[in-house]
């Protein structure tokens, strides 16, 4: 089955070179530093300190781990920690945000002899993965040389539990190479147990990104952000964070009509990736407002529209806005976080498209703390913000729900000392 999947998985990439050559030569698009997910230039780890290796796949998961991460450090001071990725946004978050790592690198392309010579370099005792990153050769080596895997904040969302589903034999095989599943919700434990996996191997202990330490902005920082950015004191912000292609002429729609009755109103857009930032000012550009860039310079030209351009802020903009939009519920994406405006006390909408995080999504909704609006009229009034008063006590609302979901990362860690207790005798 392995060798099957590598020839596949060769195949795959060999395709790919054409493609990815005219995204770097001709669309000029970021490279996926190959070299580096051979194994090449990989730093050996030293042998005399004991090794974690976390995954992540990409931004969202990065700062999902990010307490999990400084806890680690602080009470396993002498444990390397190694931290890969498989984006370059997320390498570049993990460098910016996580800085109690030892060492931070690209995954390795899914070869079994690629594979080896990672662990072979890093040695590490226990292997972590981060929400939903199975790799057949990852997994198979991993168990192979005896090194117990966690899949921590794990979750098996609607279209991965019908994909798993469909390849019952493969999924049953790489899923038995997981040693504990710790996982967000119920839905995930009985999905899980759907697809094979012993019930003594799951743990449900919520999500690590409820865990949410974000900096504290007084009254006057917020003030003085808002006037560097040319907001006046009377100005609406709808701060619309993470978005999908697609969305953008949705939201515009709506905010076009609104802006008829409230000149008052202003946007913030975040894309979710970088590389649609050109085209997502493309799209503004065709409703005839103003239009900004964040790296434009302090202070900017007036704008009506602002969009977001750089990695790491979202969370300081949610602070500032009056309202918050969750991107990629507009479209079938399944949505994106909608924890960081909570911690903020912003009221939160979202799309009908939530299925990422559903639990989280039905808990806000169900407390007040959050809106599902659909395209049209509910977004409309979403815009307008017609009720001021209902709008403070859903952000409110918002911040008590998340208040209540918080220890997650306590019984991650208890989890992962269990291995690494275990694997304390191993030279």
């Amino acid at each position: 089955m392995y060798v099957l999947y590598s020839i596949f998985l060769f195949l795959a990439v060999l395709l790919y070179f054409p493609f990815y050559a005219f995204r770097i030569k001709v669309l000029k698009r970021e490279r996926i530093h190959l070299l580096e997910r051979l194994g090449f230039g990989l730093r050996p780890s030293s042998a005399s300190a004991p090794g974690l290796w976390i995954h992540a796949v990409s931004v969202g998961e990065v700062l999902s781990l990010r307490s999990l991460v400084q806890e680690l450090r602080k009470r396993h001071p002498s444990w390397a920690i190694h931290f890969s990725s498989l984006t370059n946004t997320g390498i570049r978050v993990a460098r910016d945000k996580l800085g109690e790592v030892d060492h931070i690198f690209f995954s390795p392309l899914d070869f079994a002899w690629v594979v080896r010579k990672f662990f072979r370099a890093i040695q590490p005792r226990v292997f972590i993965l981060a929400e939903s990153e199975f790799w057949p050769n990852l997994l198979h080596v991993a168990k192979k040389q005896d090194i117990p895997v966690l899949l921590v904040n794990g979750r098996v969302s609607i279209r991965s539990f019908a994909r798993y589903g469909k390849l019952m034999p493969l999924s049953r095989r790489i899923l038995s190479q997981i040693s504990l599943f710790l996982v967000q919700t119920e839905t995930d434990k009985r999905r899980l147990e759907h697809l094979e996996v012993g019930a003594d191997r799951i743990r449900i202990v919520g999500n690590l990104k409820a865990e949410v330490h974000l900096p504290i902005f007084a009254p006057a920082e917020i003030s003085q952000l808002r006037e560097s950015l040319k907001i006046a004191r009377e100005k609406k912000v709808v701060v619309a964070g993470s978005t999908r292609k697609g969305e953008e002429e949705i939201l515009l729609e709506a905010y076009r009509e609104a802006r008829r009755t409230r000149p008052d109103l202003l946007l913030i857009i975040a894309p979710r990736h970088p590389e649609r930032l050109n085209e997502v000012e493309k799209i503004c550009r065709n409703y005839e407002f103003r239009v900004a860039r964040r790296t434009e310079g302090v202070p900017l030209r007036a704008w009506d529209i602002l969009i977001l351009d750089t990695i790491g802020e979202l969370a300081q903009f949610y602070a500032l806005g009056d309202l918050a939009f969750i991107g990629g519920s507009l479209v079938p994406w399944g949505g994106h976080n909608l924890l960081e405006p909570a911690f903020y006390e912003k009221p939160v909408f979202f799309g009908p498209h939530m299925q990422n995080f559903a639990y989280l999504a039905d808990l806000f909704v169900q407390a007040g703390a959050a809106r599902t609006t659909h395209q049209g009229e509910e977004l409309l009034q979403m815009f307008l913000m017609v009720d001021d008063q209902a709008l403070k006590t859903m952000g409110r609302k918002a911040k008590e729900v998340l208040d209540s979901l918080q220890g997650v990362t306590e019984k991650t860690i208890r989890a992962i000392e269990f291995f690494m207790d275990q694997t304390r005798g191993r030279g």
